[in-house]
């Protein structure tokens, strides 16, 4: 039986790009309406549940992924399914539709491909076109279907490292802090003197110093990891001499408690406590919510592939 939502599919080639475009957009303005609402949290913890699941995808795909299969847990191309899995996509099964790359010559000051870059407002003529570095110029939507979608061979064993025993994935997360440039220090109750806080980051340093991070020793080690996920997003995100206001902080708390939901749940932490005061995002534009959910993203990544790092 088929598990895509029928609402929302993206069949005719004429009009899928802008449909695609179009429900990322839509999303965002939901989300931007619910936020002073009991459902904003839901709905934003769903993405984030797919965010977990397609870590390394840009929160675009995960959006396009989660309208469209929100169930989905390993996807790929069709060709893909066959020629590396030996899998073959049943019959009937509706494409998942996603953004990919388009790797070509890249103008270092514009960005374009050679083509683009001719019609372009760029005066850039230092080197040759032949000689520019290979990158992104453009994205094209391509199809993917889910594992659930396709019948044939078993999958292969994944790596479980990640998802060990609890006490073995807090002590990768703190072996992770000085890659992420954290002075970290895991105090005892009785030394503890930051009243009810589980832990705390001082994020009013200069880049180049190590950022400190204090977490509260306690008997709940997946608690802690939670918290220390936490406080590293504060790190990785919120650090540099500034001034920080009331509502600007409330926001960042939402960003820094959604990158310990995706990291938590990637590690196989149970994450069930995890709150998101969304309505701390109210007089945020859907342009600002999206720029939040770019940087939640990219967070958990650095995070996750330095804690893979010292698996």
């Amino acid at each position: 039986m088929q598990s895509t939502n029928p609402a929302t599919s993206f069949d005719d080639k004429a009009t899928r790009k802008d449909e695609m475009h179009q429900t990322i957009e839509a999303w965002c303005e939901e989300l931007t309406d619910l936020v002073a609402e009991a459902d904003a949290s839901e709905h934003f913890q769903e993405w984030l549940d797919v965010q977990s699941r397609f870590h390394e995808y840009s929160y675009r795909n995960t959006l396009l992924i989660q309208r469209q299969y929100p169930e989905a847990t390993k996807v790929a191309g069709y060709k893909t399914w066959q020629t590396e899995f030996n899998r073959q996509v049943k019959g009937g099964e509706q494409a998942i539709w996603i953004w990919a790359p388009i790797i070509a010559n890249q103008c270092p000051e514009c960005g374009n491909s050679p083509s683009y870059h001719e019609s372009a407002d760029c005066s850039y003529s230092e080197t040759p076109s032949s000689e520019w570095s290979r990158g992104p110029v453009a994205f094209r939507p391509v199809s993917v279907f889910n594992v659930s979608q396709t019948e044939g061979e078993p999958l292969p064993e994944l790596e479980t490292d990640a998802t060990g025993a609890v006490d073995g994935c807090f002590q990768a997360l703190c072996d992770t802090s000085e890659e992420l440039n954290v002075l970290l220090e895991i105090v005892s109750p009785a030394a503890w003197d930051h009243g009810g806080a589980k832990g705390i980051c001082v994020t009013d340093v200069s880049k180049s110093e190590s950022i400190p991070i204090e977490i509260k020793d306690i008997d709940n080690r997946t608690a802690m990891a939670g918290t220390l996920i936490h406080e590293y997003a504060h790190a990785l995100l919120h650090s540099g001499p500034k001034s920080v206001s009331t509502p600007e902080r409330a926001k960042r708390e939402v960003e820094a408690e959604a990158v310990a939901y995706v990291v938590g749940r990637y590690l196989g932490l149970n994450m069930r406590g995890s709150a998101f005061y969304l309505a701390a995002w109210q007089d945020d534009e859907p342009d600002e919510i999206t720029e939040r959910l770019g940087r939640i993203t990219r967070t958990a990544q650095t995070i996750i592939g330095a804690v893979s790092a010292n698996q």
